[in-house]
C-alpha cells in the first residue's frame, strides 16, 4: 500500500522504493508508538501522502532525467481501454498536488473522505471540493479530447 501510493502519485519506480523505504524505517522507529494494526496502517498512508507531496515539491526545483519509458507494472483490474487509462492517467497527472494525492486515495486505495480528510489534516469538505473540481475537470477534459477527434481536430495539450 505504501509503494503502491507513492508510484501512483509521483510516477517514479526508483524514488516511490525509496520513499517507502523512508517511512518504513521512520515507522519502525517509532513502533512503540503505535498503538494497533489499524493505527499503523493510518500513520503509514499520512507517513506516505505527506512524503510524496513533498518530494514533488522537491522535484519542482531539481533537474528532471525522466524515464518516461519504462511501463508499470500490470494489474488485474486494468481497463479494457487502454488508449483511455493512458489518457487519464496523464490528467491526473495535471491536477495540483492535494487533488491529485486525494484522487489517488479515493480511487485508488478506495478511502472514504473522512479518511482522506484525516490522512491529509485537512477537513472533509475541501476533500469532497478536491473531488468534485478534480473529476468535473477530468471529465471535461476528457470530453474535449473526445469531441475534437471527432470532427477531426488535432489534439491539444493534456494539460490544457
Amino acid at each position: 500500500m505504501v509503494f503502491s501510493v507513492a508510484l501512483r502519485f509521483l510516477r517514479n519506480r526508483e524514488v516511490a522504493e525509496e520513499l517507502a523505504q523512508d517511512v518504513f524505517l521512520q515507522c519502525y522507529r517509532q513502533l512503540d508508538r503505535l498503538e494497533s494494526a489499524e493505527h499503523a496502517c493510518s500513520w503509514l498512508r499520512r507517513a506516505i501522502c505527506h512524503r510524496a507531496i513533498d518530494e514533488l515539491r522537491k522535484q519542482r526545483y531539481r533537474p528532471a532525467i525522466g524515464l518516461e519509458g519504462i511501463p508499470e507494472p500490470a494489474s488485474s483490474g486494468a481497463m479494457p481501454d487502454m488508449l483511455l487509462r493512458d489518457r487519464l492517467r496523464e490528467m491526473v497527472e495535471c491536477l495540483p498536488e492535494k487533488a491529485r494525492m486525494v484522487v489517488v486515495l479515493r480511487y485508488q486505495e478506495d478511502l472514504v473522505p473522512t479518511e482522506i480528510a484525516e490522512m491529509l489534516d485537512m477537513p472533509v469538505s475541501t476533500v469532497k471540493s478536491h473531488l468534485h473540481r478534480s473529476l468535473a475537470l477530468l471529465r471535461g477534459r476528457l470530453e474535449k479530447k473526445v469531441l475534437r477527434a471527432g470532427i477531426g481536430l488535432p489534439a491539444t495539450e493534456v494539460c490544457s
